[in-house]
């Protein structure tokens, strides 16, 4: 099975903090609300080299669902990319945040490395005792410095060890 990279917009690829001179600002209008987003154009290589080099899919897990194919991603180099339902916010029920169910439910029993600043360690439990799902890295970004090579580096590194890179 080939293995998913989930991508949360807010606090990873778009950081909530000053940015530093390799972002870019941004104006995006969904529907009557106008948002300003900081991204860096690098972002995209870098994903798209790490989705390659492991095999990996890139997937959006955001709030920004299918709007971030139209605001986000060709604005740091990514193609259309799928999108994860969110659906509406139906309360944890085990202080899992409210988009982690929807990633239950799309990546069924696919391995996967979610980049997003909101998961903690609620949402690995319901991940692994809710939903029976082993094989996952999730990656707690620091939103006021959003996505770095670190994190990167530590995506690679468990795909690899793991044994679901393509090159394993």
């Amino acid at each position: 099975m080939r293995p998913l990279l989930l991508l949360d917009v807010d606090g990873v690829l778009n950081p909530f903090r000053r940015p530093t001179p390799d972002f870019r600002r941004y104006e995006c209008k969904v529907g009557e609300e106008v948002y300003t987003v900081h991204l860096n154009p690098r972002h995209g290589t870098r994903l798209l080299e790490l989705a390659l080099v492991t095999g990996a899919e890139l997937v959006w897990a955001t709030t920004w669902e299918q709007h971030a194919n139209e605001w986000i991603g060709p604005r740091i180099g990514l193609p259309e990319l799928p999108v994860i339902p969110m659906g509406p916010d139906q309360g944890g029920s085990y202080g899992e945040m409210f988009k982690t169910p929807h990633v239950a439910a799309y990546v069924e029993r696919r391995p996967f490395v979610w980049f997003d600043d909101q998961v903690w360690l609620e949402d690995e439990e319901y991940l692994r005792g809710t939903q029976g799902l082993d094989d996952f890295l999730l990656i707690h970004v620091d939103p006021r410095e959003g996505l770095t090579s670190r994190h990167l580096a530590q995506a690679h590194e468990w795909l690899t060890l793991s044994g679901f890179s393509r090159g394993s």
